[in-house]
């Protein structure tokens, strides 16, 4: 199965739940059905009409924490993600390299409930748009993080101090994620 393939599958059975499920979730889920059902080449970075990305948030649930990056092209506080690469197999897979590469800890797992949270936003030309499918990556105990040559820094946040520094996607997901995880307890 090709990851486009992955991807249309995923975002099927994609269902919003947790804090502000009908925020335009299932909307932005159609969009990107759309876009992928009209564009084979959707999913890679030189699709100028935008491309689907992965992503992941980084927590520890245990000490109440996320692992927010500071971007080095956007200055902006943000989870892990980034384009998928020609030999991602699956998007939760991206996902989890995206977040392996940036944070610098080994041994995530990503929670098994599949997406959390879609997020589509504007990027410089040529691009367009990133179709952002965000997942949550549990940190094992004891993780140290290590910044990557695409951070400008790596911060451990509380739940509710991250939203001081994120924006409004960052904190969706923060809340979605603790959402998801109050469920599985």
């Amino acid at each position: 199965m090709s990851l486009h393939d992955n991807a249309v599958l995923v975002l099927k059975d994609y269902r919003a739940g947790g804090p502000g499920a009908q925020d335009g979730q299932e909307e932005l889920r159609g969009l990107y059905l759309d876009h992928l059902a009209a564009r084979p080449d959707g999913m890679w970075k030189a699709c100028e009409a935008g491309h689907v990305t992965a992503s992941a948030l980084v927590i520890d649930p245990e000490r109440g924490k996320v692992l927010l990056t500071l971007h080095r092209k956007l200055n902006m506080w943000l989870q892990m993600g980034g384009h998928c690469e020609p030999g991602d197999a699956t998007l939760a897979g991206a996902a989890l390299r995206e977040a392996t590469e940036e944070s610098g800890i080994p041994d995530l797992t990503l929670l098994p409930v599949g997406p959390v949270q879609l997020d589509r936003h504007a990027i410089p030309a040529p691009c367009n748009w990133h179709l952002d499918v965000q997942y949550a990556a549990l940190a094992p105990a004891g993780a140290l993080e290590r910044i990557s040559d695409e951070s400008l820094d790596l911060r451990w946040f509380g739940f509710e101090e991250a939203a001081e520094v994120a924006d409004d996607s960052v904190v969706g997901l923060i809340g979605r994620t603790r959402a998801a995880l109050a469920a599985r307890a």
